[in-house]
């Protein structure tokens, strides 16, 4: 009999501030996978200090590329994830810079505009369910009335999951995250990341047995070894 691994969430945490309320959510999404028995990857890119700057080496031209350790090694921690869970402020109407240098370093590494239309696998994404949970200090109407939320769904959300073929995707946000919020206030939207992350859990759970597909913990090229549930924050 093949025992079942833990489902995977790789959460890729981007606010400059250890005291936002961003890193307030990717800390209660991580406690409450965890509490089912899930996995939770937490990766912290400013805590990390990650470097998003893409080197002419790693542009996947000429099918030869040269991945940096750094890449290399931040591809080996969330690469046997089921979701991917983004973690960020709108800032000027889009994602952080740090954000999305990981997204061409990390999961575009070898992946380019050919790949994309001619629809192959991404190598540890396809398949896999992305996840987005941001904030801005302005509510999503306005964000909609400046068409800034409809750009980030189609350039960002969307085509992301498209290019890597992913099953899913997802976007949450929590709206006017200002200095100003009353404890209770932040309480209630930390209660809906509980929430968010249980029904996360849930349809994980639900997409696996539909598949009837066993998290095999035998190792392979796409997964590694069980281990036991545990939150990695790093």
């Amino acid at each position: 009999m093949i025992d079942k691994a833990p489902l995977r969430h790789a959460i890729i945490l981007c606010h400059p501030d250890p005291d936002s309320f961003n890193v307030a959510v990717a800390k209660r999404y991580c406690e409450a996978v965890s509490a089912v028995g899930h996995e939770a990857i937490l990766r912290d890119l400013y805590r990390l200090d990650f470097d998003p700057v893409l080197t002419s080496s790693e542009q996947p031209h000429s099918g030869d590329v040269a991945l940096a350790p750094d890449v290399i090694a931040e591809i080996e921690q969330i690469r046997d994830a089921d979701v991917f869970v983004l973690v960020y402020p709108i800032w000027f109407g889009t994602p952080p810079a740090m954000l999305k240098g990981y997204v061409e370093r990390v999961f575009g590494a070898g992946f380019d505009h050919r790949a994309m239309r001619a629809r192959d696998r991404h190598s540890f994404m396809a398949g896999k369910h992305l996840l987005s949970l941001s904030s801005s200090g302005n509510s999503i109407q306005w964000l909609e009335e400046q068409g800034a939320w409809l750009s980030l769904r189609n350039v960002f959300d969307n085509y992301l999951a498209t290019a890597f073929s992913m099953a899913s995707n997802e976007h949450i946000h929590f709206s006017n995250i200002v200095d100003a919020m009353t404890v209770h206030n932040v309480d209630a939207e930390l209660a809906r990341v509980t929430e968010i992350a249980r029904k996360t859990c849930a349809a994980l759970l639900k997409a696996e047995g539909g598949s009837g597909a066993a998290h095999s913990t035998q190792p392979s090229a796409m997964r590694a070894p069980s281990q036991p549930p545990r939150t990695s924050v790093t």
